[in-house]
């Protein structure tokens, strides 16, 4: 298998594939029945409006520009356009200066590539455009925030990979539309645009899938662990490379959303394989960032309406990402005092938001002299009030609610006092007493209790000592899962919420369940 899943732009499987076809080729066009077909793209002034308060284009009207024509439906004729030769791609066109061009290509998947049955295969297309190129294919351009290349630039004569499809079958066919940039369009350039490159790349089944298979054992299980993991099931690890990861999250558009504390960076792993830098700057922007271990996010979650929230280490307090990038503060302090270094955190169901504090993201944790609470505290925020639910832990992390919320579950990171805690949830929405649900100080394994997760049976997932450990609601151990690395935090994801996403220190993996969980 390949492995392409590094924090950054690796590019699409860039091992040799098992096949090729050159569509700079008149045979590679014609085993596609293909044909390239060009116009050039202009700038016209068009009507549109100022932006408003709500930072859309809701102001007064405004004279602005577009690009003409709109070339990027599958359904648009092009039956007009001009007919280019495979070969004449590197052809000088557009305009010269800043100008812009449309290539077209309808390709169709054949019966065979040399010897190579593309049956069940991976199709990647790959073209490099002098200077710059979007990339839509079927009339889509799947575009995210921090995507780098792809279907968006990707660089100056850089290739942009994409994949058409998976588990593709001859006859099937991929509409391709090119629009070509001339640049640097900020020093209007004294060239042309033309067409380096273009090529599908054939992956087999076998090499081209977006994870690879790594070990991992299940330990101290009792029956009840296969209710929840199939006999043979699989732990993937779908990205590598990093520093240490915390604080995944699913979004419903389809993608994780991880933490990266020590690079202060939160990245989006897409389903491809591929990993971006999401927001940089993620949790600390102070001149002494030198002097910070972990000055970077670490829990991520979504409000009721998909709203990003962000526990941030370095600058000790939780904001929310609004649509327009515009953020609002949750709560930065307590009673005027600045939190530790906001750690976890869970929304309940009537939008108030529960949190750890403990002091990990400052440089000198417990010691450090800018700590200001003399406690490390599980506080919650409702309607803008921060109030104080537990002051007695001495390192309170995870975080995490039963499925009908009559408890909090609240994990203990200290070496000492490896504890899960669960507390009742009173009317008012503050907590009871709580009580030891389940002790793993002896377990002298590495590591105390980390990030965790529910399902919706109230089966509890926690990152302890050793791995990630399953509990009954009634804190028995069903089983401790061990894989390559030791996971730090868990997020359900996938449509059906049965894959448990796993950050661990250098890698983020995934494992399937029967039994869904409970997503933000």
């Amino acid at each position: 298998m390949v492995q392409s899943r590094l924090p950054g732009p690796p590019g699409i499987f860039p091992d040799l594939p098992d096949a090729m076809v050159d569509l700079n080729t008149v045979a590679g066009v014609d085993l596609v029945k293909a044909q390239w077909r060009y116009h050039d793209a202009e700038i016209v002034d068009t009507d549109f409006r100022s932006v408003g308060d709500d930072l859309a284009p809701s102001g007064p009207p405004n004279r602005t520009y577009d690009v003409s024509p709109h070339a990027e439906p599958a359904d648009y004729d092009d039956s007009g356009w001009e007919l280019v030769d495979a070969t004449d791609l590197s052809g000088r066109r557009g305009n010269g200066k800043i100008s812009f061009n449309w290539y077209r290509i309808n390709i169709t998947i054949p019966e065979k590539v040399a010897s190579f049955n593309p049956t069940g295969s991976t199709v990647v297309f790959e073209v490099v455009v002098d200077d710059y190129a979007e990339i839509w294919v079927d009339g889509a351009m799947p575009r995210v925030v921090g995507q780098s290349g792809g279907t968006v630039v990707s660089g100056f004569n850089s290739p942009n990979r994409i994949i058409l499809g998976r588990d593709v079958k001859p006859g099937q066919q991929f509409q391709i539309a090119v629009f070509g940039i001339n640049a640097p369009i900020s020093a209007a350039p004294e060239n042309y645009i033309w067409l380096r490159t273009a090529k599908l790349d054939f992956y087999g089944t076998n090499r081209a899938a977006p994870s690879i298979n790594v070990p991992m054992e299940l330990v101290r299980t009792s029956p009840g662990i296969y209710d929840i993991f199939e006999s043979d099931a699989i732990l993937e690890q779908i990205a590598a490379g990093f520093v240490f990861t915390e604080g995944p999250v699913w979004v419903n558009a389809g993608y994780l959303l991880f933490s990266s504390p020590n690079t202060n960076t939160i990245y989006r792993w897409s389903p491809d394989g591929t990993v971006n830098v999401f927001r940089a700057n993620s949790g600390y922007s102070g001149f002494d960032i030198g002097e910070y271990r972990q000055p970077g996010s670490n829990g991520l979650t979504l409000d009721e309406h998909g709203n990003l929230t962000i526990c941030q280490h370095g600058n000790r307090r939780i904001i929310k990402v609004h649509p327009q990038n515009v953020v609002s503060i949750v709560a930065d302090n307590y009673q005027g005092m600045r939190f530790n270094s906001p750690n976890d955190l869970v929304y309940k169901s009537d939008g108030s938001l529960y949190f750890t504090d403990p002091p990990f993201g400052l440089p000198n944790r417990y010691e450090d002299t800018r700590k200001e609470l003399p406690y490390c505290g599980v506080f919650r925020v409702k309607d803008g009030e921060v109030t104080l639910l537990v002051d007695d832990m001495s390192g309170p992390n995870g975080i995490a609610f039963s499925p009908d919320e009559k408890y909090l579950y609240v994990g203990n990171w200290d070496m000492n006092n490896k504890i899960l805690m669960r507390y009742p949830v009173l009317d008012d929405g503050t907590l009871g007493q709580g009580h030891v649900l389940c002790d793993m100080t002896e377990d002298t394994n590495e590591n105390a209790i980390d990030g965790m997760k529910v399902d919706q049976e109230g089966n509890i997932y926690a990152t302890g000592p050793g791995g990630l450990w399953v509990l009954s609601p009634d804190g028995t151990v069903l089983g401790v899962l061990k894989g390559p690395e030791l996971p730090h935090n868990v997020a359900w994801g996938d449509a059906d919420s049965r894959t448990l996403y796993l950050t661990a220190r250098t890698g983020v993996y995934r494992i399937r369940t029967k039994i869904p969980g409970i997503r933000p």
